[in-house]
């Protein structure tokens, strides 16, 4: 695989890159959009209880997710259902199983109010998981 993928590479960079021309100013503006790709755990936490305003399944979840560029979960789906735990043991949201033994969750008043809260203050400022899911 690492054969062909090195192949591929160099058939890339000889054809399909080498009409491509890049200013300095492009290259910088690229490399500054890649570093802000990586959430921090407080905007993931405001983006999950976002989408929980309205009923959803965790695969619905981690797919919106996905669509709002966050990955973080994408392998690592668990992660996502422990967060969905924390956040229902701390009373701010509640799941209910329907017929198809799909598990939903949704924001409660509890978490809509925090969630308000959160969105009115600066992303620097938000809390973090560490603070809502333990404090």
């Amino acid at each position: 695989m690492d054969k062909r993928l090195k192949i591929l590479k160099t058939t890339m960079n000889r054809e399909v890159f080498s009409q491509l021309k890049f200013t300095e100013h492009h290259k910088k503006s690229i490399r500054e959009k890649i570093k802000q790709e990586g959430r921090s755990d407080k905007e993931i936490l405001v983006a999950i209880m976002q989408l929980l305003v309205q009923e959803k399944t965790g695969y619905q979840l981690i797919n919106l997710l996905q669509s709002r560029g966050i990955l973080n979960f994408r392998e690592n789906e668990g992660s996502l259902y422990v967060i969905l735990h924390r956040l229902e043991l701390k009373g701010v949201l509640t799941s209910s199983w329907q017929e198809n033994d799909a598990k939903f969750y949704q924001l409660n008043k509890k978490g809509r109010k925090l969630l308000k809260k959160v969105e009115e203050q600066p992303i620097s400022k938000h809390l973090s998981f560490k603070e809502i899911l333990e404090g």
